[in-house]
């Protein structure tokens, strides 16, 4: 293991930001194809340009010498990438050796033979991708997806002691009356929700102007229902979180079009490739598979100082823009 308790320069962008948190996707292949994401037939990364599993763990310690202190592993789908089993136990070594956290996002496919590995190599909350609890309408959605699968999935992550916070994209007209009854489901498990506003990333072969649902427009249809009082909770990421009077869980909500979040910025987002993009909106990236492989670290934080000058002050989606606001999928760019 690479010694990570001596801090090296603090990653600071252009406007005063300090980075603490990395998203690093492990892969872009996913076993769903849900229809605000990707495409129904998805052309994946040849596994020769995905870094290998000691690649990810060097580009980690980099980043945790330089003050990063909690990672979030995704995809795609993290929890379909050969050798996972091997690469979170020793992510986890890290923990509480310069790292403060090591989380997950995943769609819950595969979570029920998984979830005690991830509770053993020190995760302790995960998040679950749960659009509907619909059979039928899950399947329409995933494209392809079996709702009891990562119903079983999330009761088996619950047993480990592993918290669990489901993330629901708000869609118009196709889960939208699920919303409320979700949150008095997530209550009934201890579950928090957090609902996230639908992204133009990406050719996705649907009409996301169709799909867009305004979290304001949710908010105010909830608080005819539940009493939100706003929380000072925090979880590193971009959700503002209300405590649910009654309920005994918190609501989150992610804004990118209603709500720019972008002023407190503290994350970079690292694709499977070795690409670190410095916002989600923009392409503006350094590319770190050539470096790690022959130039070692001092070129590596080099290209990390560039990345983190021309850092973006935010992105700029507009839902309705005739294209996407970048070509490439969420998939791709780390969930």
């Amino acid at each position: 293991m690479t010694e990570t308790s001596t801090l090296s320069k603090p990653m600071v962008d252009g406007f005063g930001r300090l980075i603490t948190y990395v998203r690093m996707s492990v892969t872009d292949r996913c076993d769903l194809r849900c229809r605000y994401c990707m495409a129904e037939t998805m052309i994946f990364l040849p596994r020769r340009d995905v870094l290998s599993l000691e690649e990810m763990v060097e580009l980690a310690d980099t980043f945790i010498a330089r003050g990063v202190k909690r990672i979030r592993l995704t995809g795609g789908e993290p929890l379909v990438r050969n050798g996972i089993d091997q690469l979170i136990p020793e992510l986890g070594k890290r923990i509480g050796r310069g790292l403060d956290e090591l989380t997950m996002t995943t769609n819950g496919t595969q979570l029920a033979r998984h979830a005690q590995m991830l509770r053993d190599a020190g995760i302790c909350r995960i998040n679950v991708s749960l659009d509907s609890r619909d059979p039928e309408r899950f399947r329409y959605i995933t494209r392809r997806g079996d709702l009891a699968q990562v119903l079983d999935g999330i009761d088996a992550a619950a047993r480990t002691g592993l918290r669990v916070k489901i993330n629901m994209v708000a869609l118009k007209d196709l889960n939208e009356d699920e919303i409320a009854p979700m949150l008095h489901w997530c209550a009934t498990r201890g579950h928090d929700l957090t609902l996230i506003e639908t992204m133009p990333l990406g050719e996705v072969e649907e009409d996301r102007t169709q799909q867009y649902l305004p979290l304001s427009v949710v908010r105010e249809r909830l608080e005819r229902e539940f009493r939100l009082i706003p929380s000072l909770a925090r979880t590193g990421g971009p959700a503002r979180y209300y405590e649910v009077e009654g309920l005994g869980i918190r609501l989150g909500f992610i804004t990118p079009l209603t709500h720019n979040f972008c002023d407190g910025c503290n994350r970079i987002r690292v694709a499977a490739t070795g690409t670190v993009f410095g916002c989600l909106g923009h392409d503006q990236k350094v590319e770190l598979r050539d470096l790690l492989r022959s130039g070692g670290a001092e070129v590596v934080n080099d290209a990390l100082d560039r990345l983190l000058a021309g850092k973006p002050k935010g992105h700029q989606f507009r839902i309705e823009a005739t294209e996407p606001a970048v070509a490439r999928h969420m998939s791709v760019t780390g969930g």
